[in-house]
């Protein structure tokens, strides 16, 4: 499958209008709107529920013509657990598999383009994956 995986952080900065990165997330939602479809999933759809006041308010910016929404692969499931099980060998302190884990075991198992600005993270865990981040220098 061809597509942009949004990661939530990217698509808060456009909901809220982020000042500090706006501009930037807005520059590559268009760029890959151009290339491909814009993919969610059920968690990014649930992290980006507080951002809005009704479903209604969530659907409607989710506009269908521009969001494609994906069903959360049951192989990414596993792929999340196993990056979650190396993550509290190497200190993690969480208890239960992070949502991000479940983004990029999303983007590896179905081989999606993921557009974030959590670079480490996806870096570390999902190596395989093919990111859209800021550049290192405007990283905060």
């Amino acid at each position: 499958m061809n597509g942009f995986l949004f990661d939530t952080n990217v698509l808060l900065d456009i909901a809220t209008a982020d000042e500090t990165w706006l501009s930037w997330s807005e520059e590559q939602f268009r760029t890959a709107a151009e290339q491909g479809p814009i993919l969610i999933n059920p968690i990014i759809y649930a992290e980006l529920a507080p951002a809005f006041v009704t479903p209604a308010s969530l659907d409607q910016w989710l506009d269908s013509t521009v969001f494609e929404r994906l069903p959360l692969p049951y192989a990414a499931g596993w792929l999340a657990a196993q990056a979650f099980v190396t993550y509290r060998r190497a200190g993690g302190a969480k208890s239960s598999p992070l949502p991000d884990f479940y983004i990029g075991a999303h983007a590896e198992v179905e081989r999606l383009t993921l557009v974030t600005r959590d670079t480490a993270r996806y870096r570390t865990y999902f190596p395989k994956v093919a990111l859209i981040t800021p550049p290192e220098h405007v990283q905060v």
